[in-house]
């Protein structure tokens, strides 16, 4: 199977799964939440293939935890702030930035980074044969 089309099933994988968790916690979402959230599980996929795997996963989680913390402030500076669509607002939440990130998102996003890291991980491992998932949960391997 081609690079693209692995990458644009995991895209879809993850934009599936992201507005299926937006509607559970919220009860509503937005298609482009979709494509935000596929655009956050491509991005942690990435996360075994630029580092390495001997990373330990608490560091993954805080990496993936901060990718998608930008990806959602720049996501709603564009949605939110430019195109005026009011997809979310955390402004009523302590230590929030211009009402599109904030610190308990952050905590969020760490979690849910590592539900995503380990799920592309198992689903590349499973559908495409790539390497088995393996994590190292105090320090690097050594």
């Amino acid at each position: 199977m081609s690079k693209f089309l692995k990458w644009t099933n995991m895209w879809l994988w993850g934009g599936f799964l992201y507005y299926v968790c937006e509607l559970l916690y919220r009860q509503h979402s937005h298609p482009l939440m979709f494509a935000v959230g596929g655009l956050c599980f491509v991005t942690l996929g990435c996360i075994n293939r630029v580092l390495p795997w001997e990373m330990s996963f608490a560091v993954q989680c805080a990496v993936g935890g901060f990718a998608i913390t930008a990806i959602e402030f720049i996501s709603g500076l564009i949605f939110n702030v430019w195109l005026g669509l009011d997809i979310w607002d955390y402004s009523h939440l302590p230590l929030n930035v211009m009402g599109q990130v904030c610190v308990y998102f952050l905590f969020v996003w760490f979690v849910m980074a590592g539900v995503g890291i380990w799920l592309d991980d198992n689903l590349r491992w499973q559908l495409y044969g790539e390497t088995k998932p393996h994590y190292y949960f105090i320090g690097t391997e050594g």
